[in-house]
């Protein structure tokens, strides 16, 4: 097994055989590119400066001192995988360039802790999936009925809808609770106000690398090769919104306000070890939707919920493996049309779950639409997510004694805004 002179833990995300990618700050200092190994940051606009990655293909003093990873991701698999490489062999237990070099290692080497962790990618499109059966089928029971849970097309194409870029957040920014219309269930007409139903949403998240050229669809064959990497996301959701506004045109408000995201970028080599078949898919796929190698990962996730007060509860534990939806499958589906992917562009799953109760990726299924509760060891309950809690989603390959981990992506829900606060200045004007 390769080990690094850089001390890592067993239980660490971030050993040799991962060495993800990320957009960092040091206190100070301009922001630019990095690797995760360990405890520690590994800034690659140093490796570069010194010379240390000429011959991979990257543009020397340009592609690693940038404030995004687009550059790098617009380079393609040859460049990704000889810089991986030449990473591997800096970082290994034997290599001494690096290792024996303490200068360089001053500089090049910042604690994880010391420093700010920032958007991994220029992000000019979003696309969210619905890509988990067990999911659909949950919440097309709870809304229709078992019999009518999914829709005639579901087991025919990867369902999916354009997000917004814009408010794609990194991990541990704050989210504010979103204001929109509701329509109570004893109510003939709607109201207006805080969501009083938000939700997390489990998922896996990638970032497209080379795109495509307008009217050019992508063959599932060479759809992974357009994935530099994945990330864990959490698309936020007002489920009372959307239950009123998705008709005819799907979500809207309810989920443009904020998604997170985790910083750290998993290379998609690092994940092939975890590579599995995928559920059976019948009927059977067209054509352009057939894969022929395995297109699952074994990717545990797990969701935590801590309430103001500090309490924390697990409230998910689940699996990427059981996406009936391959990641391959809705990047040929997404580009059929001619649709032109960009570097930096993000898809997303949609809400993991899994078969068992406690596989479930969302509130509206753990609690099942708030009629079955969450009960802390306080004796609090939760059927949605409230005010000052904290959501924390981690996700990890277990390996033969190392771990390729995610690292975290985590959100505190901050008040709505009052009514009066977004009135107040327009109500003056108009008195006036």
């Amino acid at each position: 097994m390769k080990q690094s002179f850089i001390s890592v833990s067993p239980e660490s995300h971030f050993p040799i055989q991962n060495l993800p990618y990320g957009i960092f700050q040091p206190k100070g200092s301009a922001t630019r590119a990095g690797v995760a190994i360990g405890e520690y940051v590994l800034d690659l606009s140093a490796l570069d400066e010194a010379g240390l990655l000429d011959g991979t293909g990257i543009t020397h003093g340009k592609t690693f001192h940038e404030p995004s990873l687009n550059a790098f991701m617009a380079l393609g698999k040859p460049v990704w995988k000889a810089v991986r490489e030449r990473l591997q062999h800096l970082l290994n237990a034997e290599t001494p360039v690096l290792r024996d070099d303490e200068a360089l290692r001053t500089r090049a080497f910042f604690p994880l802790h010391e420093v700010k962790m920032k958007l991994p990618a220029e992000i000019g499109d979003y696309t969210d999936f619905y890509a988990s059966k067990e999911h659909a089928t949950n919440v097309g029971t709870m809304f229709r009925s078992k019999e009518n849970a999914l829709m005639p097309n579901w087991t025919h194409l990867p369902v999916g809808y354009h997000g917004r870029a814009s408010s794609v957040v990194p991990s541990g920014t704050a989210v504010r609770r979103p204001l929109g219309q509701r329509k109570p269930k004893d109510s003939d007409t709607p109201v207006f106000g805080p969501s009083i139903q938000l939700d997390f949403e489990l998922e896996i998240g990638w970032l497209i690398g080379p795109g495509n050229a307008q009217g050019e669809p992508v063959p599932i064959g060479e759809a992974e090769n357009h994935v530099f990497g994945l990330v864990l996301v959490n698309d936020w959701s007002a489920r009372d919104i959307q239950a009123w506004e998705y008709v005819p045109l799907g979500p809207f408000l309810a989920k443009n306000f904020a998604t997170s995201i985790s910083p750290w970028v998993v290379p998609l080599e690092a994940l092939e070890p975890f590579r599995e078949k995928g559920p059976a898919q019948e009927p059977v796929p067209f054509p352009y939707l057939q894969q022929r190698h395995p297109g699952g990962f074994n990717i545990q996730l797990k969701v935590d919920l801590t309430c103001d007060d500090g309490e924390t509860i697990c409230v998910t534990e689940t699996n990427f493996k059981h996406m009936y939806w391959s990641i391959a499958q809705q990047i040929a589906h997404h580009t059929i049309t001619g649709c032109n992917m960009r570097p930096g562009d993000l898809h997303a799953s949609g809400t993991i779950s899994g078969p068992e109760p406690h596989e479930r990726g969302s509130m509206l299924e753990i609690t099942w639409r708030g009629a079955e509760p969450v009960t802390l060891q306080s004796g609090k309950t939760r059927s949605w997510v409230e005010d000052g809690d904290t959501v924390t989603m981690s996700g990890w390959c277990e390996g033969d004694g190392f771990k390729i981990g995610f690292g975290e992506v985590s959100g505190t829900v901050l008040p709505a805004y009052s009514e009066a606060h977004i009135l107040g200045e327009k109500q003056e004007g108009i008195r006036t």
